[in-house]
């Protein structure tokens, strides 16, 4: 059956096998522009008829241009739309996954190849993933004016009203609502990270899978200082009149000034480095803390929590251009100055890689610093306040033509989808997948679906500073090893939200 009945009236997907059908660009709040601009998500308008759902939805304004996906131009503005794949001939309910895309809070879509549901569907899940407002639009911070406040953390209401339209609809394309599980990889992960310990969001899911969480969260002080930053490379005052008045595209182009700036001066701290500009604001109501703190207090307990990180997150970055280049002892020490990393750190990685240049000292270091260590800190915490934790790492590389295929940030996602034939995935998995890649991924694909189904991935829960499961041939094991000895010098690291 390839029509469902949604609360807003009839949708109409088309298969992507032979047993699957997927419905894309189902409209789950209305489109955040015009009136509803930097508000809360609003419902959606109820239609008529039978509504076609055959294409992704538009998708949320940016600069980047993903391979295989859309890309942003102005004019397309339903933006919130969510994307079901479904067994066509289900007996149903059947668990459901739901997919938060990374994208450094800035660029992605629900759309890019590697996230397409239908193996999971085909393994037993009813998959769902979703658009939601992202840089300025969604997380950008607008001071007060003469109109009521607004919002902090859109992206994540976003996320929160994705999640109740999940709740309200998902019984009719066979899913069980009270059996949903959130998934995110990057900052997709921390959004699942935030959602656990938001009030807004309980209740509307029962356990998380979260890949290479990236952290930390922001304070509202340096949220403050990202939009004078942006309103300047606007030109315009940064007042909520000016911001709110400006075009999407005017703030997309700004953003992507002020991160230019940071590439380009040395001298500007860990954004030099890193230059993400948006993310969570812990702004005391929407997002109360952050996701470690509120994590630690037992916030979360109710939720079971799958956590995995690759072992060589930050050699994507180098790969793609985006990260500085350390080449220097000198160099490095300014980077473990910036972020004031614990003196015996760049130390001892010298020990765990002593044949190895300085840049990818830096790399590793920057890796772990910036997602395995917070990715293990959140597991650890979770357990230690009562929950039922699982650890997982990325460990699969191989030899190429080109050289070593690392297991780098986002190799591991097209494994855990089953999606390793699409053209665009071949510079994450490095070129067309063997036999060896396609069991791996029947594997990870086995231990979601036993995850998101009975709550364990087939392995036991965390119990105490325990090495995760790995994820790789024998031959991988050494990198994980050395990440596993690498993660007790980030215990006592400061992950607090990051101010001015």
């Amino acid at each position: 059956m390839d029509v469902r009945r949604t609360k807003a009236g009839l949708v109409r997907g088309r298969r992507t096998a032979p047993e699957i059908v997927a419905f894309l660009g189902i409209p789950y709040a209305a489109a955040p522009f015009g009136v509803n601009r930097f508000r809360e998500p609003r419902p959606v308008q109820a239609w008529e008829g039978v509504r076609e759902c055959q294409e992704f939805g538009p998708i949320a304004p940016q600069s980047a241009r993903l391979p295989g996906a859309p890309f942003w131009s102005p004019g397309g503005e339903d933006i919130l739309t969510l994307n079901v794949w479904t067994p066509a001939t289900g007996s149903g309910p059947a668990p459901v996954l739901v997919w938060i895309h990374g994208g450094a809070y800035t660029f992605g879509s629900s759309a890019q190849p590697d996230f397409d549901g239908t193996a999971l569907a085909g393994a037993g899940l009813v998959v769902v993933t979703f658009n939601y407002r992202l840089g300025f639009e969604g997380f950008g911070h607008i001071p007060p004016g003469a109109e009521p406040s607004y919002p902090e953390n859109r992206g994540l209401l976003d996320q929160i009203a994705a999640l109740r339209w999940v709740r309200e609809n998902i019984s009719a394309f066979g899913g069980d609502p009270a059996d949903v599980t959130v998934a995110g990889q990057s900052s997709g992960a921390t959004s699942a990270a935030c959602l656990m310990v938001m009030e807004r969001a309980r209740g509307l899911f029962r356990r998380v899978i979260a890949h290479s969480a990236v952290g930390p969260c922001y304070s509202m002080e340096l949220a403050a200082e990202t939009t004078r930053k942006v309103a300047a490379a606007a030109g315009i005052p940064a007042t909520s009149t000016h911001l709110t008045s400006a075009t999407p595209q005017a703030l997309v182009a700004a953003s992507d000034r002020v991160v230019d700036d940071y590439r380009q001066d040395p001298d500007s701290g860990p954004r030099h480095y890193n230059p993400v500009i948006y993310g969570p604001v812990v702004d005391g109501d929407i997002l109360p803390d952050d996701p470690l703190s509120a994590t630690a207090a037992g916030g979360s307990e109710a939720v079971d929590l799958l956590v995995s990180h690759t072992t060589q997150e930050f050699w994507l970055m180098d790969a793609v251009g985006s990260s500085a280049k350390v080449t220097s002892d000198e160099q490095l020490a300014d980077f473990a100055q910036a972020f004031r990393l614990p003196a015996d750190v760049v130390p001892r990685y010298r020990e765990l890689m002593p044949d190895s240049p300085v840049h990818d000292l830096y790399l590793a270091i920057s890796g772990d610093l910036l997602f395995s260590a917070y990715t293990s800190q959140l597991a650890e915490r979770h357990a230690q306040a009562g929950a039922r934790v699982f650890k997982s790492c990325f460990a699969r590389h191989r030899e190429s033509p080109e050289g070593v295929v690392r297991a780098w940030h986002c190799a591991d996602v097209p494994f855990a989808f089953g999606n390793l034939t699409h053209e665009s995935v071949e510079f994450l998995i490095g070129g067309p997948p063997n036999a060896a890649d396609h069991e791996l991924s029947q594997r990870m694909m086995k231990a979601w679906v036993s995850f998101a189904t009975a709550g364990t991935p087939g392995w036991s829960p965390l119990d105490g500073p325990a090495p995760p499961h790995v994820w790789g041939t024998a031959d991988s094991l050494t990198g994980a090893q050395n990440n596993t000895a690498a993660r007790a010098l980030w215990r006592h690291a400061d992950f607090s939200p990051l101010r001015p």
